[in-house]
């Protein structure tokens, strides 16, 4: 991957339109403070906030103080993120680093491109989110010479030897495996949405007498078949294949850390509580590292460029004057 996607990500600065867009659309409804001060220049908790909003489509949570706890990790993470951005803000300034005309014209070009847009239409679509093209050039301008500043600063010695890429290969075997599909087998309860605390401990009782049975020697689905509240049920429990991101987080958390055959403990989520047994698993075997050698480059200069941006930023910090106050 190259060092400009790397700085996307770590900015949270996308070139999708609607990302942007949305970005740019901040919410008027958080009432503003100064969460922080970095080099004399303030960040707001609306800045935050918006921000924070934006990512919490990304948040998977099974309960609300799970879900409360990653938010306020979000919302630390996007603060860092908005130190960072002033301290690259205050390097381009100290170096007199610069954006063109034409550096701007390429980049609103480039969105509309990926968004299928004519000139006509990227301002429609401005129009309907209540913005002007001015305020999208602001917005860009300030990313652009973010990046800049990063190719200007941070700079790279080396792609990684033949040596290097198979021990980075080697270590991250796990990433360049075939892909993996699950065969589970499972056993719900369901959980009114209306029941009681009682009652739900009492649905969990439940569960945990059927668990025992079958760590007894009962057969799985024949427990599946009487107990099970779900319709797989009459397949006596059985899910079929599936790949990771294609059940609920919670279950596939439970899935992929079993072995062929196994049970695993009672999971809950919003449907109720669960017994998990995997039936099979195919693929996950590793691909040769010729075969993903251009993907391990990619993934080393990666990893290598993020160490070389956290040193970076490392440096910036110990020469600003920053005061969190959130």
């Amino acid at each position: 991957m190259k060092g400009k996607d790397v700085m996307k990500r770590l900015f949270c600065a996308s070139w999708s339109f609607l990302v942007f867009l949305g970005f740019l659309s901040s919410s008027e409804a958080v009432v503003d403070r100064i969460v922080a001060v970095v080099n004399q220049e303030i960040i707001t908790l609306s800045e935050v906030e918006t921000r924070t909003e934006l990512m919490q489509v990304e948040i998977r949570a099974e309960d609300r103080l799970e879900r409360r706890e990653k938010v306020q990790e979000v919302r630390q993470m996007v603060l860092q993120q908005l130190i960072e951005e002033k301290l690259i803000d205050h390097e381009a300034q100290k170096l007199g680093i610069k954006v063109t005309a034409k550096e701007l014209e390429e980049a609103i070009d480039e969105i509309r491109r990926r968004n299928n847009l004519s000139p006509e239409g990227f301002k429609e679509a401005l129009t309907k989110q209540g913005l002007k093209l001015d305020d999208v050039k602001k917005q860009m301008e300030k990313q652009i010479l973010r990046t800049k500043t990063i190719r200007m600063s941070v700079k790279m010695e080396s792609k990684g030897t033949e040596d290097e890429l198979k021990s980075f290969y080697e270590k991250h075997m796990d990433q360049y495996r075939t892909s993996e599909s699950f065969r589970p087998a499972h056993i719900l309860f369901r959980i009114p949405k209306d029941a009681t605390a009682e009652e739900i401990l009492e649905i969990k009782k439940k569960a945990q007498r059927v668990l025992e049975k079958i760590r007894q020697g009962q057969d799985f689905g024949e427990m599946a078949f009487l107990y099970s509240e779900d319709p797989s049920a009459k397949d006596r429990g059985e899910l079929g294949y599936f790949k990771k991101g294609e059940v609920l987080p919670a279950l596939e958390k439970e899935v992929v850390r079993l072995r062929i055959g196994e049970v695993g403990g009672i999971i809950r989520t919003e449907f109720g509580f669960h017994i998990i047994k995997l039936l099979d698993r195919k693929g996950g075997t590793p691909l040769p590292y010729e075969e993903v050698k251009q993907r391990v480059t990619a993934d080393y200069y990666q990893t290598e460029m993020e160490i070389a941006l956290r040193q970076f930023f490392t440096l910036l910090k110990a020469k600003s004057v920053i005061e969190i106050k959130l």
